[in-house]
């Protein structure tokens, strides 16, 4: 059985290893890895989450869905709690991406409490990253909708963590502040 720090730090370094050659979207390409470590920082420091599991699943929660990783190999080598909050929060991408869009405002409410907190981070993080470095090829309206969507997952994860939930809502508030509501209630 692995120690919590040796958990984190090995899902960190297999993280970076298997996002190696992938970029984010923003216009500096930023390194990948920076996501998942951004999780990892949402949850501990501004969630006060402790559990190591939860920290090495945020760190590992997209190598399913965006590298030649399976479930199967997360579970050998970080243990069945990390795999399973994984595989809770991995999209299946055979399917169309509006359906995998629909799926994770349908099923956030029905999420582990630790595939709950994931996703939260993740969300979190996302919105931030959405205001201070957007996709470069992403239009406002785009983004716009991206916020609408985000809010609509996170309203099923809704009682998993006070200070996340502020954090998420802080940072779309930050969102409404440049781009506020139009007339039907969606960002304009």
């Amino acid at each position: 059985m692995k120690n919590d720090i040796t958990l984190i730090l090995e899902a960190a370094s297999f993280a970076a290893a298997r996002h190696s050659q992938q970029r984010r979207k923003d216009a500096e390409a930023s390194p990948y890895i920076n996501h998942p470590l951004a999780l990892a920082d949402i949850l501990a420091r501004e969630g006060g989450v402790e559990d190591a599991s939860v920290i090495a699943a945020a760190l590992l929660h997209d190598t399913v869905e965006d590298t030649e990783t399976s479930i199967e190999e997360i579970e050998d080598r970080f243990g069945k709690p990390v795999a399973t909050i994984v595989a809770e929060v991995t999209d299946d991408k055979s399917l169309p991406k509006e359906e995998r869009k629909r799926l994770q405002v349908v099923k956030s409410a029905t999420k582990s409490h630790g595939a709950k907190l994931v996703k939260l981070a993740d969300k979190t993080a996302n919105l931030r990253d959405l205001v201070a470095t957007p996709p470069a090829d992403w239009s406002a309206e785009r983004r716009a909708q991206y916020f609408e969507w985000a809010r609509e997952v996170v309203e099923g994860l809704r009682g998993c963590n006070p200070a996340l939930e502020k954090a998420f809502d802080e940072a779309y508030a930050s969102v409404l502040a440049v781009h506020p509501r139009g007339s039907e209630g969606t960002i304009a």
